[in-house]
């Protein structure tokens, strides 16, 4: 599943339209430091961090997309990092772990079909 299929079926927003990529799994994280060593390559990680870093963190890590949970809104600076990198941003009202499901149920349902 991609990046937009993925806001598509969850009725996630989409913030930053970047690259469409292939979602591989998720990730949830907000210790930037821990993120950096472990999130996957091609997931999509779920965060409530805001600032410019988290675009640095994305990219080094390579990941699919951003995901901002309860709200949280990117701030000028980092929107305009994503655009520069091509790195999708969505947004959901849910909390970390209600969209950390949500989004394994998606991923998991479409390798079973």
């Amino acid at each position: 599943m991609t990046t937009h299929e993925l806001a598509q079926r969850l009725g996630w927003k989409v913030l930053i339209s970047g690259e469409d990529r292939e979602v591989s799994r998720g990730y949830c994280g907000d210790l930037l430091s821990w993120v950096m060593g472990r999130a996957p390559q091609d997931s999509a990680w779920i965060t409530v961090m805001t600032n410019i870093n988290v675009a640095a963190v994305a990219v080094l890590c390579d990941v699919a997309c951003v995901i901002f949970a309860q709200g949280a809104q990117p701030d000028a600076t980092l929107r305009e990092r994503a655009e520069t990198e091509g790195l999708t941003l969505l947004a959901t009202e849910d909390d970390i772990y209600a969209a950390a499901v949500a989004l394994d149920r998606v991923l998991n349902t479409v390798k079973t079909e």
